[in-house]
């Protein structure tokens, strides 16, 4: 029995990820931070995909917790997917962001993407065909004023991916990168989406059509998974020099900032 890891699986893509993966025949491991309902989505998923699904709750920005439940899963379990979506961003200015902001951040964006692979790639190279998904972003394609640390954090995680695909694409392990646009995960970011007016809108999908697409893309074995709408946005990006890229975009993301104020 080969299990599907996912992190960051309590809500938006994360948690359609895992119903998606679940109602195409995947037994499911699900991770994501204490109290945020991870037991009722597993039984969930039981009774309506009669696939096993179990739960870690713990904090990927610690090292040592990532360490100890992957080392966890690999006694356990045979894995032969792993989606790493945990990741979050926000809006402020630098100078009034503290270090715990930045470094969570950081922390959750980068090194938890980088770690979780490499604690289960042995597992992972012990089944017939494994897959790595990483979640990017099209914030990864310009950068933003307000939002500093977020868009660099995704190019990590795209240039992380890309290195890693070409490491192992004469093995049994294929990795791919996934740069969704806007998605109206929760009330709170939907909000925000509409406040950025066309700009925040250009590739606005669901949750549920993201991962759709994405895990049929994955196993056609793209490593660069663009969703149609978001193509438009990213050629627009490439047209536009970067100068006035980051003008636009942070002009949509101040109006944000001085609405929170």
């Amino acid at each position: 029995m080969n299990f599907a890891v996912i992190s960051g699986a309590a809500a938006g893509l994360g948690k359609s990820f895992s119903y998606e993966l679940a109602k195409i025949g995947y037994d499911t491991i699900l991770i994501d931070l204490p109290n945020t309902g991870l037991k009722n989505i597993c039984v969930e998923i039981e009774n309506k995909f009669d696939r096993k699904s179990l739960y870690y709750e713990t904090d990927l920005t610690n090292i040592e917790n990532i360490v100890e439940i992957t080392n966890d899963i690999n006694k356990r379990y045979n894995v032969s997917i792993l989606i790493n979506n945990a990741g979050v961003g926000g809006t402020k200015r630098f100078n009034d962001a503290d270090i715990n902001y930045l470094n969570t951040i950081i922390q959750l964006n980068v090194m938890a993407t980088t770690i979780m692979t490499k604690q289960l790639f042995q597992n992972l190279k012990k089944q017939e065909n494994s897959y790595v998904l990483n979640v990017s972003s099209m914030a990864a394609f310009s950068p933003v004023a307000f939002k500093t640390v977020y868009p660099a954090s995704k190019v990590f995680v795209n240039y992380f991916s890309l290195g890693l695909y070409e490491e192992c694409k004469n093995s049994n392990i294929f990795i791919s990168v996934l740069n969704p646009g806007p998605m109206k995960t929760n009330p709170e970011v939907t909000e925000r989406i509409n406040r950025q007016g066309f700009l925040g809108k250009v590739g606005l999908l669901s949750t549920e059509k993201v991962a759709k697409i994405s895990i049929k893309q994955l196993f056609k074995r793209n490593t660069f998974i663009m969703l149609n709408g978001n193509k438009f946005g990213w050629l627009m990006l490439k047209a536009v020099p970067i100068w006035l890229r980051l003008s636009l975009f942070s002009k949509a993301v101040r109006r944000e900032l001085k609405h929170k104020q």
